[in-house]
This record gives C-alpha cells, structure tokens and sequence, in this order.
C-alpha cells in the first residue's frame, strides 16, 4: 500500500500531529529510464518522472493532499480554485475524501469535456465565468477573502510545500542530485516549489541524499507565453508589458550552477 505523502515526508511539511492527513495515495511516482530519449538529447542518463500516476493523472495532486489536509484543519467549510483541467479533477477528489464542498471556476469554453465530466463526477460545484484564466483566478481570489472557502491554486503556499516533494523522491532514488531538471512551465507553481526544495542545500534526513543546486530548464508549448514580458514601447523609450504572446522566447537556463560534470537530467511530466 502507498504511504501518504504526507506521513512519507511529515518532518519537511508544515503539518503537525493536528493536521488530519487528506489522502488518496499520491506521491512515490515512478522515476523511469529513457535511453533512446537520452541519445537524442545527448546526454549520459535522462529520467522520467512520471507524475500522470498519481491518483487523479496529475502531480498537482502532492500539492491537493497538503492544501486540503491544512483546509480541513482550519476549520474550512468549503475548498475552491481556478482551474483549466487538472487543478480542477485534483480538488474535486481530494475535497471529496475530506468530506468538503468542492467549486471550481473555469473559463467558459476553455475546459475538456473530460476535464469537466470528471470534476462533476467528483462532486464539486462547476461555474463557468466569462473572460480567461485570469478572470476566473481573480473571482476565486474575491471568493476566498470572504473566509469560508480556501483557495486551493498554487497561490495558497501548502500547495506548494506538497509539490516540492517531487524533488524529495527524485534525490533521494537516484542517491544525489540530477544534473537539471527539466519542466513543463504554465503558471510557475510547479516550477517556484522545485526552486523551493532545491533551496535546501543540507541532507533532509540522516544519512540521506543532500540537495545540491541543479540547473532548471522550463519548457512550454509554442505559443504560451506565461510570462510577461517587457517590450520597448514604438512611443519613445516607455515600455510596456505583454502577456500571452506568440512571439514568445525560448526557455532559458534559470539555475546555472550544476552539480557535478555529467549529464544528467530529469524530466517531469
């Protein structure tokens, strides 16, 4: 059987013996070889983490169980979020196993059949709101200030503290640090909680793998530009800031100090 997340990595999360564990076996992915991929990118050992085996197919479910476990705690009455697909099924599922209701705002039309057949199945609350991703996030944002529901996005920081755990299991099955870790970029959550566990340069445990300071690659599909960017206005020498545009630059190597003279990376998917 899974050990909880959190009863696996309790001494590294900002829980305690009154935090009730939220959980529906996430964590402890398999962290899989890829030679032929390795040969193309010509490097010594590429890894695969696979995090589409967590329970409800995505990794924001290490961050669910931590943000619903410290809801619940609270004294919450209800979860909520912004989603486009998987935050949306990952709060659905673990509200449910906390016995919370569970809204979801989405974008109008943006959402997968699938995506939203799944969250409804859950039992959560689906709303759809005119506007984007933005629009939604900030209407979860006006909800959650009125105090009876937690925003569970990446913005509450226990969400987070659990999706830095990835790290954790990836240091700790390979015996040291990769060389890079290379990850998929949407909002930043998933990328700031590998920096934040990255941050930790001494051994977790005792006797445990230590945590040097790898390079990070992001990397998104072509034409997202989550960033925002800064551009020189045809208006004399006033800049301006632009967001979601095609015209986007390549990913960038964010941390540059590598561990060790080989290659070898990791890859989160």
């Amino acid at each position: 059987m899974t050990v909880p997340l959190i009863e696996r990595f309790r001494d590294r999360l900002p829980v305690s013996a009154a935090t009730p564990v939220v959980s529906l076996g996430e964590g402890s992915t398999p962290l899989l070889t890829a030679p032929r991929l390795a040969r193309a990118a010509g490097v010594r050992e590429l890894w695969l983490k696979w995090e589409a085996s967590n329970p409800t197919g995505s990794y924001k479910d290490r961050g669910m169980t931590v943000a619903v476990s410290k809801a619940l705690e609270r004294d919450a009455e209800a979860v909520l979020c912004a989603s486009t697909g998987n935050t949306a099924g990952s709060a659905a599922a673990y509200a449910a196993r906390a016995g919370l209701p569970a809204l979801v705002l989405t974008p109008e039309g943006a959402v997968s059949g699938a995506k939203l057949a799944q969250t409804r199945m859950l039992g959560a609350t689906v709303l759809e709101i005119r506007g984007s991703f933005d629009d939604a996030l900030r209407a979860a944002q006006e909800l959650a200030d009125r105090g009876t529901h937690v925003l569970v996005n990446s913005l509450n920081p226990d969400r987070r503290e659990g999706q830095k755990t990835a790290v954790f299991e990836i240091v700790e099955e390979l015996g040291s640090a990769p060389d890079a870790f290379v990850l998929p970029f949407g909002g930043g959550g998933n990328t700031s909680s590998y920096a934040q566990a990255l941050a930790r340069r001494s051994p977790p445990r005792s006797g445990s793998a230590s945590l040097c300071t790898p390079a990070r690659f992001e990397t998104r599909a072509h034409g997202c530009s989550p960033r925002t960017t800064t551009r020189s206005s045809p208006r004399g020498g006033r800049s301006r800031r632009r967001r979601g545009s095609s015209a986007s630059r390549p990913p960038r190597r964010v941390s540059s100090p590598s561990c060790a003279a080989t290659s070898r990376a990791t890859a989160s998917s």
